[in-house]
């Protein structure tokens, strides 16, 4: 199944631009996915589960990091 999830990611911290860079160039670099970025949020579409094994790999990677960070998603999937 084809899902497109829309997020945002707010470092708490005031450094926030170097994490939000890093985040987005993670999922650039993954093949399987597309990956759309504007001023507002990123945009993540592929199949269901290899975006959510990005999402899942990348936020652990963010938190791993010592980074205090909200996610903000929505998940858009079915029809077909």
């Amino acid at each position: 199944m084809h899902v497109a999830v829309e997020l945002s990611l707010y470092p708490l911290t005031d450094g926030y631009i170097p994490p939000i860079k890093d985040f987005i160039e993670r999922l650039n670099a993954r093949e399987d996915l597309q990956v759309v970025t504007n001023s507002m949020s990123t945009q993540v579409s592929g199949e269901l589960p290899d975006v959510m094994r990005a999402l899942h790999q990348e936020m652990e990677s963010t938190f791993g990091a010592g980074h205090r960070a909200v996610f903000v998603m929505k998940v858009l999937g079915g029809g077909g």
